[in-house]
């Protein structure tokens, strides 16, 4: 029993480390990733499985590690929706990319994006130039918002459909 605490504790350590990691090194690769940050995502959870259940590879352990991470997460989030500065410091706040068509270049360094960046996303969204966006706001889930004038409801943002496979019988 108190290798399967040690297991939960070393869980707990790993995942506040990787959310500090992730908040530390900005959000705007998982809004939309890329097959780098695919790659890095599965690499950096390879890389600490081991921290988390050392040489302990029986299912009971995994599940004890898997059991620690989801209410870690569970906790996590109650605490951010009841306090909104721990919400702050975890999730951070939107940043002002554009205001009435000017560029906010301290927003642009602060949220690690080039102009070129911004002016796809805002392109994404249905406006030609940045002297017609209203309002443009890189969000704490690392989404663009962009408003202006002419705005129509457009959305870019890519779901997954759902794929049949094989023959449907039904």
């Amino acid at each position: 029993m108190e290798g399967y605490i040690l297991i939960a504790l070393k869980s707990i350590a790993v995942y506040v480390f990787i959310v500090a990691a992730i908040r530390l090194f900005g959000k705007r690769e998982f809004a939309q990733l890329s097959v780098v940050d695919v790659v890095f995502i599965l690499l950096i959870s390879n890389s600490v499985q081991t921290a988390m259940v050392g040489n302990d590879t029986t299912l009971v352990g995994g599940l004890v590690a898997a059991l620690a991470l989801f209410i870690m997460n569970f906790t996590i989030k109650k605490v951010m929706i009841s306090n909104k500065i721990f919400s702050k410091v975890i999730d951070g706040e939107p940043i002002l990319l554009i205001y009435q068509g000017a560029l906010k270049t301290a927003g642009l360094k602060e949220a690690n994006l080039t102009k070129e960046e911004l002016e796809a996303a805002i392109r994404e969204h249905g406006v030609e130039k940045m002297e017609d966006v209203n309002l443009a706001v890189f969000e704490v889930d690392g989404n663009i918002s962009v408003l202006s004038e002419n705005y129509q409801k457009i959305s870019k943002r890519r779901h997954g459909g759902h794929r049949i496979i094989g023959k449907n019988t039904a």
